[in-house]
């Protein structure tokens, strides 16, 4: 059965900030050290819920399909099920996820994961299978706010993929599911990017009369994909190519579908999908390991695991929520005025924040540890939170709280970095990727070590817990997951990070010319304190803004095989995680927006090659890139909720 929508009950950080000294606490605001991280109404509270019940689940490597003529070849389904994300004594949470319908077993959320060599390309059948056992299409799990420009299946071949024109407030749409499934970090064709105008519906037998059943592009990449590689795309499915022709690296994939991409992978899309070998790799034994493989043989201990964080709230029954109404943010009434009166969307919110913590699919899990060297391989797959992360003695320590061990950062999104990196804390914003190593050797047996979280409970500004930054909740989104450490079982042999010795990065070149782009937030034009999307967009020579719709015709057209710097300009109070399809950059440097203070280089843990890149209020972030595959591409703001509402831009390589 398809889960039971859940009214709009819940208060953004934004409005707590602005209603907590009115409210009395058995409105049902909960307040933790003067953090404010429940919601109010029927979505359950996170400090009933108990911390360190479950045992973290160190995600498998998804099942091949097949493997033959140099191609690992994989189909992998889109399904709903139920799954025990909260403790066992509680209830089950309906989820989306991805695995292989050849086994019921592997759907999970975040999915299981695509181990892939570097020069063997991979083919991967995407399958949307979100019907019910009756073959009926199942309606999404949360609200999707039909006035923003998006996938619109209802529009038919005219109006998908648009901004609707309503005459009235509408309903959230409960119509059949788009995906499209973008693979972040890949250097790969245009017709297996992802792109979110390619999306399509799941092979239903009763999609309503006059839908799309395809987004714009789908059909003209699947002529394109049967030319380029022979695949034939069936109904409700795309058959995606990736070359695996990069460097090793960390890389992930996540639903893309234009509007909807924050509701999508809300809801469960995402995983792994971690590139090894060629020459920017290490041999084995150099680094901590075995990961998880495919063959492995039961009771095997893994010294390199994969972590996915987010941030969730439930509600009593076990359902994840997910605001249902613009009331959320407290800028706007419940009964708005929205359209005709107002241009403000009735149910999309700028930023969507949960108040509990997942890893790896359950919340605050716990992870046994042995006296010895462990590599992580870190990913932020929040909407919208920024994580600071340390490993510290005692979760409810005062913010900044003392380091119990130090963090070896060896790599970032796509690949090592120029030397290992050793720090407190890491930053890692919404996409981000930290390949690291924690030496636990010294560490008693019997030792319990907290991963924290220090970034605050709204929106990123920059800054640091006491400078200029409110950390989140010590009790509830302050926490992470535990580890405890237990007898050594074998012996480590794996190099001190202190003493490794990473490949070099690749050349890029000299630079030929500089794309500048603006970062905006529009207001209404009946409530300008009201925020009703976030653009991308050009700088005029003046320094202004000059912020543009998705809608509008592409304005960079990047030279191939030429280095090209891009100057991201943020005109916004927030930071922005900026990400570009098809390359692995390097940022430069960024200054003052103004220009009149000093630049500064990039932070340590940005020293390699990376496709996602902080973007700090009033300044100017600096990137080199270069691309070398024609075609149409994306940049975007990976805020799940700005990109869905605007803040994407189309870009096309040597057009």
């Amino acid at each position: 059965m398809p889960e039971k929508r859940i009214a709009a009950n819940g208060l953004s950080r934004r409005s707590l900030l602005r209603t907590a000294v009115s409210m009395p606490l058995t409105s049902g605001i909960l307040a933790t050290g003067g953090n404010y991280t429940a919601v109010v109404g029927s979505t359950l509270d996170p400090r009933t819920i108990p911390k360190y019940a479950t045992r973290l689940a160190v995600l498998p490597a998804m099942p091949m399909w097949s493997s033959y003529g140099g191609i690992d070849r994989y189909v992998i389904g889109v399904r709903q099920f139920s799954q025990q994300v909260l403790p066992p004594n509680l209830p089950k949470t309906v989820v989306w996820g991805y695995g292989s319908p050849r086994n019921p077993a592997t759907f999970h959320t975040p999915a299981f994961t695509i181990e892939a060599q570097v020069g063997r390309p991979v083919r991967v059948m995407w399958a949307n299978q979100l019907v019910d056992a009756s073959g009926r299409f199942l309606p999404h799990l949360f609200p999707v706010d039909p006035t923003l420009h998006w996938a619109n299946p209802p529009g038919g071949g005219r109006g998908r993929d648009s901004r609707p024109v309503f005459s009235s407030t509408p309903g959230p749409y409960t119509g059949p599911v788009p995906i499209v499934t973008h693979l972040h970090g890949a250097h790969v064709t245009e017709e297996s990017d992802g792109y979110p105008e390619a999306w399509y519906l799941p092979p239903a037998w009763d999609i309503p009369v006059g839908y799309a059943t395809v987004g714009s592009y789908h059909d003209r990449y699947r002529a394109v994909a049967a030319d380029r590689f022979g695949a034939e795309w069936s109904q409700g499915s795309a058959v995606y190519q990736y070359a695996n022709d990069q460097s090793a690296g960390t890389l992930w994939f996540h639903d893309h579908t234009l509007g909807m991409t924050r509701l999508n992978v809300h809801a469960g899309l995402s995983g792994f999908y971690l590139l090894r070998g060629g020459a920017r790799d290490l041999p084995p034994g150099v680094l901590p390991g075995p990961a998880p493989g495919g063959d492995d043989r039961p009771g095997i201990r893994y010294h390199e695991i994969p972590l996915v964080v987010q941030d969730r709230s439930f509600n009593r029954d076990g359902s994840i929520f997910f605001p249902a109404s613009r009331a959320f943010t407290g800028d706007t009434p419940p009964t708005g005025p929205f359209i005709p009166v107002t241009d403000v969307p009735p149910i999309w919110n700028p930023d969507s924040f949960g108040n509990t913590m997942v890893v790896n699919g359950n919340t605050w899990p716990v992870l046994p540890v042995e006296p010895r060297r462990y590599r992580f391989r870190l990913l932020n797959a929040c909407n919208a939170r920024t994580l600071i992360l340390k490993i510290v003695a005692n979760p409810l320590a005062a913010r900044p709280a003392p380091a119990a061990l130090p963090w070896w950062q060896i790599g970032a999104d796509g690949g090592f970095l120029p030397r290992p990196a050793e720090t407190d804390q890491l930053l890692c914003t919404t996409a981000e990727r930290v390949d690291v190593i924690v030496d636990f050797t010294s560490v008693a047996v019997g030792t319990e070590l907290f991963l924290i979280n220090e970034g605050p409970d709204g929106p990123f500004s920059g800054g640091s817990p006491g400078k200029g930054l409110t950390p989140a909740d010590s009790a509830t989104t302050g926490q992470v997951m535990k580890f405890v450490v237990t007898p050594l079982a074998s012996r480590d042999t794996s190099v001190p990070p202190a003493r490794l010795s990473l490949p070099p990065l690749p050349p890029l070149g000299p630079s030929r010319r500089t794309w500048r782009i603006s970062l905006n937030e529009q207001h209404s034009t009946s409530s300008p304190k009201v925020t009703v999307s976030h653009l991308l967009g050009a700088v005029a020579a003046d320094g202004t803004a000059k912020p543009l719709s998705w809608a509008a015709e592409v304005t960079e057209r990047p030279a191939l095989r030429t280095t090209e710097t891009w100057e991201l300009a943020n005109f916004t109070g927030e930071a922005h995680p900026i990400h570009l399809h098809q390359v692995q950059f390097r940022v430069t440097g960024r200054q003052p927006l103004a220009g009149s203070g000093p630049g500064r280089p990039p932070e340590s843990g940005e020293t390699g090659v990376k496709d996602t890149v902080i973007v700090y209020p009033n300044e100017i972030t600096r990137i080199d890139a270069r691309y070398d595959i024609p075609g149409r591409y994306v940049m975007h703001c990976h805020i799940l909720d700005h990109e869905d509402n605007e803040m994407m831009r189309p870009i096309q390589p040597g057009g």
